[in-house]
């Protein structure tokens, strides 16, 4: 077995700095039916505002989880990063990443004979039969998802309020549009709920591309993030470089965000949408609410 001496130069312009995306309320998106998504990406706008949703290469079906929405549920989400952050090998990816992995020459991977973590049909104790991957992916599921606030501190209801008008006036509704509902779910706590997630689920290039593509998302696309729980947030953007609002606003551009971001800081071509100091201020005190 000869391994060759990794290309570690090379190799870097593949690294991306990525924070993981919160969890919390993930089930009520998982419920989310694909009609409803589908039916965003045809929605028309004033705002020349595009976007798709990533969908899974082997049936067609439309993914949702991860910065790219690429993993269709989050039995996949779960196993994914159970194999790729943890090294766990497990029923839906059985083979092990890094050394001995099946990156490297045949004679020189690891013989995995069965999966670490698999479904114990021998146990008879209904607890012990389900894999680790399906019990974290059952946690997240039934994670509650984040309540917003009708007032805090020295911002009041109505300051809310005027905030999701103009949050809606410059045009961030179309994309972090507020409700989707869920489908007719197996589980009554899943099912026919209205969702406030503030999110298309949708892909979307705003400028901040990181060049990796995943499923049907472009290395220029990133799914609309979830602003449920944004107001309790310390890192912000797919890589958490910003730590305001106003940085991780002023940071959207691209062919679908820089028209936005311009009416939020009232230079936009359109006068309508453009918003003076107290309503970003309002829209600010807004977003600290979710």
């Amino acid at each position: 077995c000869t391994i060759s001496q990794p290309d570690f130069a090379g190799n870097a312009a593949n690294l991306r700095f990525r924070i993981p995306t919160p969890v919390f309320g993930a089930g009520l998106i998982e419920a989310i039916e694909d009609a409803t998504i589908e039916a965003n990406e045809r929605r028309v706008n004033s705002f020349g505002i595009t976007g798709n949703a990533n969908r899974n290469g082997n049936d067609g079906t439309i993914t949702r989880f991860g910065w790219k929405a690429q993993n269709k549920s989050l039995v996949i989400f779960a196993g994914e990063a159970y194999n790729v952050e943890q090294g766990i090998t497990n029923e839906l990816f059985p083979d092990e990443r890094g050394e001995g992995g099946t990156q490297d020459p045949p004679a020189c991977r690891r013989v995995v004979t069965a999966p670490q973590d698999t479904v114990h049909y021998e146990l008879t104790q209904p607890q012990k039969v389900i894999d680790d991957v399906n019990n974290f992916a059952d946690f997240m599921r039934f994670l509650a998802a984040p309540a917003p606030v009708s007032s805090y501190g020295t911002v009041t209801n109505a300051q809310i309020v005027a905030g999701e008008a103009a949050f809606n006036k410059a045009g961030c509704s179309v994309c972090h549009m507020k409700t989707m509902t869920t489908g007719n779910h197996a589980n009554a706590a899943l099912r026919l709920k209205d969702v406030n997630l503030f999110s298309d689920l949708l892909v979307h290039d705003i400028g901040t591309g990181d060049g990796i593509a995943q499923g049907g998302a472009t290395g220029e696309q990133f799914r609309t993030a979830p602003l449920w729980g944004v107001g309790q947030r310390l890192f912000l953007m797919h890589d958490g470089e910003q730590t305001n609002l106003i940085d991780a606003i002023n940071r959207h551009g691209g062919p679908e965000g820089t028209g936005v971001r311009q009416n939020f800081n009232g230079a936009g071509p359109d006068s309508g949408s453009n918003l003076g100091a107290p309503e970003r201020q309002n829209l600010l005190n807004f977003l600290r609410s979710l």
